[in-house]
């Protein structure tokens, strides 16, 4: 069976137009690595701070760990930290003027951001029998994506 696989969806003959996309996404947490994270005392250092980075980092790789997204040259990229009781929500929005959306780059931020921040405390989350039974990377999820077609 002979089947063409469009590797690279074409965008050539698409305008270039301001674009946003934010996203969001929350790890829920115990009160321990709670109470680390604030207090500032997590042996892998600040969590925020490290995990704002990895939220950087992917979104200008996302086209390197999402095969089929196109390289886009972003403009902006914003991370916000909140606190929801146990709950760690990282909410990033990016910014680019170009052919193609940016909201899977929005979702790689989030998405890096809440792994590395559960890596720097699941030391903190495991039981006693090393499982985390309480720890969940959950509603990750475009909040907003817009294109200013003027």
């Amino acid at each position: 069976m002979d089947k063409k696989i469009e590797a690279i969806v074409e965008i050539g003959g698409k305008p270039i137009i301001e674009r946003k996309a934010i996203a969001t996404g929350i790890l829920s947490l115990n009160k321990e690595s709670f109470e680390a994270i604030t207090q500032g005392t997590v042996a892998k250092g600040d969590v925020i701070q490290a995990s704002t980075i990895a939220v950087i980092q992917a979104v200008k790789d996302t086209p390197r760990i999402i095969p089929h997204c196109h390289p886009i040259p972003l403009e902006g990229c914003d991370v916000n930290w909140t606190w929801e009781g146990l709950n760690l929500r990282c909410t990033v929005s990016v910014s680019a003027h170009y052919k193609t959306g940016i909201e899977m780059e929005a979702l790689t931020g989030v998405c890096a951001g809440l792994l590395c921040a559960l890596d720097m405390v699941k030391s903190l989350e495991k039981d006693v029998n090393g499982q985390y039974p309480e720890t969940r990377i959950s509603d990750i999820r475009v909040i907003e994506k817009y294109k200013n077609e003027e």
